[in-house]
């Protein structure tokens, strides 16, 4: 399967440089996943698309301040992004797999401060894609010193500061460590969540840290080729019991974002039974994938060329998928982190 096939020439003036004010009101297409048939919505009217008796799985991951400025002894400026953190032998050992640019000063052994000296990172290896493993120190708790002096990891096609961090974190997050946000829920509202609730619509939560992997381009001819960057997930007993229960009964299970389903689908059995877990995925999901759970999509629209689309197109069919991007082009949608969703179903 060629990468090209999933290319379209996107406007760079329909690229979301900022949120809504009012998170639920950006616009939703409707995609009737067999028949490919596309209806035009307000974020909102998700109440209408949903039954009692459905399943809404969230991801509740939070964005940290992911990115840090700091210098080497020698005053070389230094950036690094942190990934994602890496498992070590010692518990107290603090290590983050990282991006550094430029890269060919961090060679291991060598030191960045970052702050007031508040944080210090040392290169102990080199992985094979270049990235880092930095081992951090610091006076007092890691989170609360990033918390102080990192800055929020924006999408490299978002221009614009944005005003209020809040804005690239859902309403539901809650557990720390993406360097990047689960877009599709960005639409979400309070509101909306309780009305779902009200009306019968079960709401579960799962775990995955986005990396920032998400935002790589595929660099491969054919798409069975490309290498998936990987990345942490948790599901728990009580979502596992609720989506079981959904199938159960003849309800679907709808996942708001490409990162919950790649938890669903990683976790899932043959027979789309959940068990709880915790781990790593790099599952790559595209068009002749057998999905196992997931009945459901609510999304944002994607990169050209990009793993998610290829999610995408796996779930509603290519040809769908490349229709409904080329009518939202032609409607004047607003694309990828900050822009417009749509509803497969």
């Amino acid at each position: 399967m060629d990468v090209k096939d999933f290319y379209y020439d996107l406007p760079e003036e329909l690229i979301a440089q900022v949120p809504l004010k009012d998170r639920s009101s950006s616009r939703l297409m409707s995609i009737e996943r067999e028949s490919g048939n596309i209806e035009h919505m307000i974020f909102k009217d998700v109440l209408s698309k949903l039954n009692a008796g459905d399943c809404l799985v969230l991801n509740n991951t939070r964005v940290i301040p992911a990115r840090l400025y700091g210098a080497k002894k020698t005053g070389a400026a230094m950036e690094v992004v942190l990934l994602h953190r890496v498992q070590s032998d010692n518990p107290e050992d603090i290590l983050w797999e990282v991006i550094l640019r430029p890269g060919r000063r961090a060679h291991v052994g060598a030191e960045i401060f970052f702050g007031n000296d508040d944080l210090k990172a040392e290169i102990v290896s080199v992985e094979e894609s270049g990235n880092r493993i930095a081992k951090f120190t610091c006076d007092g708790v890691f989170e609360e010193v990033l918390d102080k002096i990192g800055i929020m990891p924006l999408p490299p096609y978002i221009k614009e500061k944005l005003d209020d961090p809040e804005r690239y974190q859902t309403v539901y997050s809650k557990e720390k460590g993406s360097a990047a946000a689960p877009t599709a829920g960005l639409h979400f509202t309070d509101d909306i969540l309780d009305a779902l609730r009200k009306k019968g619509v079960k709401i579960a939560f799962v775990t995955l840290h986005v990396g920032l992997g998400t935002f790589r381009p595929v660099k491969v001819d054919k798409v069975e080729d490309h290498y998936m960057h990987e990345e942490s997930y948790t599901i728990s007993g009580e979502t596992c019991d609720i989506i079981n229960e959904t199938k159960k009964n003849g309800g679907r299970v709808i996942a708001v974002g490409t990162t919950s389903c790649r938890v669903l689908e990683s976790v899932a059995d043959d027979n789309g039974f959940m068990s709880p877990k915790s781990g790593s995925t790099r599952i790559f999901i595209y068009p002749g994938y057998r999905f196992k759970v997931l009945d459901g999509l609510i999304t944002n629209f994607h990169l050209p060329e990009s793993t998610l689309i290829m999610l995408v197109s796996a779930f509603a069919g290519k040809d769908n998928v490349m229709n409904a991007y080329h009518e939202a082009i032609k409607e004047r949608y607003r694309f990828f982190s900050f822009g417009d969703a749509m509803i497969i179903l």
